[in-house]
């Protein structure tokens, strides 16, 4: 088949494969332009009934009602309800989530909490070794204040370095450079078996696949909200304790919007019940509630529908990349596999941060990670397999 023929029958099946996806039609819930993006791994994009929401929450809420409105409004309640609806999006019940504060402290929080849990002996952490730097920098910190060993571990060496100290295990879901996915059930299950405690990052899963952390018994996880979710620039990330845990864990950070008795103003520190003490200071509200009304649009969607969909799109733009990419130019990072693979697509290229930028300006938004990572991110709610097809001829046209 000649190229021109394989660009033909290759645009002609991304159009069959979206009139066919039952998701399309929430791409109209988006403010979205005719640029194709995919950099949601970074930053969601706009949910458009946000800005009319953060309106009123400024001019009615804030404007009129003022004080009021942490109890007319429901602002101090806020950070549980929300957690309440992020809860199905990562397999949780209700009242084990809590928004508020960013993912990097929700990390110390979370990891000093597990220590604290694991009692006495146990004076090692095992942190993933490729992790984002952020979750490193935390966990050295949380390691030398608990004074723990801090041990860097490969995701896939984890069971065999488990041991009688080891405290707890911090661990992406998907590694934020290649997409991979690792084993979320028999990693938490090994961890276990060590008398460790599992905690989870799940900013790069969250709202693009199933994560099952009640089926799987994880102890605690952290995430962001302003990736698939959709919540904004800065938006709070949450933290989810295990209802099993809540009455014993002892958080580092313990504020007084976790307090038991808040105006109470108490000198000293009682814990609020149940996923309340993961709080600390007075919540974000505008960027809490500009959340709150991001995660409408998941009303309704499951998140099997969306995982069968990011596969599927994921798949798609791999068989294009390489129907149209001259051979040699780009290779694949991101694991073929299924269960491996997270909802990205990252390319080692050649110069790919200035690839990156040349692919920007003809209308193909993704991101550069160093040294040489073209990564892509397809956020099933908006993305559709005609972007796919688009973004993979731009990018062969960019290395022809």
């Amino acid at each position: 088949m000649s190229e021109r023929a394989s660009v033909s029958a290759l645009g002609a099946r991304a159009a069959q494969l979206d009139a066919a996806d039952e998701l399309a039609g929430l791409r109209k819930r988006f403010v979205l332009d005719e640029v194709v993006y995919l950099d949601g791994n970074s930053l969601g994009a706009l949910p458009a009934e946000v800005p009319g929401r953060v309106e009123d929450v400024v001019r009615r809420q804030w404007g009129e009602l003022r004080i009021r409105s942490w109890e007319e409004s429901g602002w101090w309640t806020a950070p549980e309800r929300i957690g309440d609806r992020i809860a199905p999006l990562v397999g949780a019940a209700a009242g084990q989530i809590v928004v508020g504060d960013s993912t990097s402290v929700n990390v110390f929080k979370a990891l000093v909490g597990a220590v604290r849990l694991a009692g006495e002996g146990r004076d090692e952490i095992l942190v993933d070794a490729t992790t984002f730097p952020t979750d490193g920098y935390i966990a050295a910190s949380a390691a030398r204040m608990t004074g723990c060993e801090l041990r860097p571990v490969d995701p896939d060496e984890v069971p065999s370095a488990l041991g009688p100290r080891t405290a707890a295990v911090l661990l992406n879901h998907v590694d934020y450079r290649t997409g991979r996915c690792y084993d979320l059930p028999s990693l938490t299950s090994a961890i276990h078996a060590a008398g460790a405690l599992a905690v989870w990052d799940l900013c790069h899963s969250a709202g693009a696949l199933p994560v099952g952390l009640d089926e799987h018994g994880v102890d605690l996880a952290v995430g962001c909200t302003y990736k698939y979710l959709n919540g904004g620039p800065g938006s709070p990330a949450y933290l989810y304790i295990r209802a099993g845990l809540q009455d014993r864990f002892d958080s580092p950070l313990p504020g007084w919007n976790s307090h038991t008795e808040p105006f109470a103003m108490s000198s000293s520190y009682e814990p609020a019940p149940g996923a309340l003490r993961g709080r600390v200071g007075t919540p974000d509200i505008l960027s809490m509630l500009a959340l709150e009304a991001a995660l409408e649009v998941w009303d309704g969607v499951s998140i099997d529908s969306v995982r069968a969909k990011s596969l599927a799109l994921t798949d798609y733009f791999l068989e294009c990349v390489s129907a149209y990419v001259p051979e040699g130019r780009v290779e694949s990072v991101t694991p073929s596999a299924h269960a491996e693979r997270g909802s990205q697509v990252a390319l080692r290229c050649a110069d790919a941060g200035a690839v990156m930028k040349r692919l920007i300006d003809k209308g193909v938004v993704g991101d550069f990670r160093h040294p040489d990572i073209l990564r892509f991110g397809f956020t099933p709610l908006y993305v559709g397999f005609t972007d796919a097809e688009r973004a993979a001829r731009v990018l062969a046209e960019t290395l022809s």
